[in-house]
């Protein structure tokens, strides 16, 4: 779980280069190789969307208490 300003752009950054290693492999491999891989990354992907999004929306809720 991110717990503040740095680990949300730790994140981000782990899901850019996440993102970035997901194209490479499909860039250089045909559909039915490295799929567990792939799979594996893409797993990783969603799990930092949702916990960047989870911390997004802490934050609109604490700004919004003031």
């Amino acid at each position: 779980m991110i717990k503040n300003e740095a680990e949300y752009e730790k994140t981000k950054q782990e899901l850019r280069d996440l993102e970035k290693w997901l194209d490479r492999l499909e860039q250089g491999h045909p559909v039915h190789e490295k799929g567990l891989t792939k799979a594996g990354i893409r797993k990783m992907i969603a799990r930092l969307h949702e916990e960047l999004g989870t911390y997004e929306g802490t934050a609109e809720v604490e700004t919004a208490r003031g």
